[in-house]
């Protein structure tokens, strides 16, 4: 995990191509400033908060951030009837390069959901040492 954090930092710093290109096709598309890992981490233990996981259900069982649900891009429509409205939506995938989050938040927007990306993705999640389950939530 360390490893790949550092290929992301290196990307970021030394490839200016890269970060225009994650600026334009990424950043660009989120109005709003994506959430924090600290502040997820603080309105989970809140409450307030709903957690969609937008990754293929083999990677969500194979490990997730606690307190998730999956809700892979793949079969997304079809899902948004299980997402409540109540809460503000995080969706989050692999990490900062990944567009599925951002293409789950569009989707989620363009149906009056009040819905952000975590600005991490689960790698990151992982190696900061935060609460990661297995296989399915209970």
């Amino acid at each position: 995990m360390r490893v790949f954090r550092e290929i992301q930092a290196l990307a970021r710093q030394r490839l200016h191509d890269v970060d225009q290109l994650a600026r334009a096709y990424i950043d660009d598309r989120d109005t709003l400033e994506p959430i924090s890992a600290t502040e997820l981490r603080r309105r989970l233990k809140a409450g307030d908060v709903t957690l969609v996981d937008v990754r293929p259900v083999v990677e969500y069982r194979a490990g997730h951030i606690a307190g998730a649900i999956s809700v892979p891009i793949t079969g997304f429509q079809r899902e948004l009837a299980n997402i409540p409205k109540s809460f503000l939506v995080v969706a989050y995938c692999r990490g900062p390069y990944c567009v599925l989050s951002v293409e789950a938040v569009e989707q989620l927007r363009r149906r009056g959901y009040r819905a952000i990306r975590l600005r991490e993705g689960l790698p990151d999640w992982k190696a900061a040492g935060l609460p990661v389950k297995i296989g399915v939530e209970a």
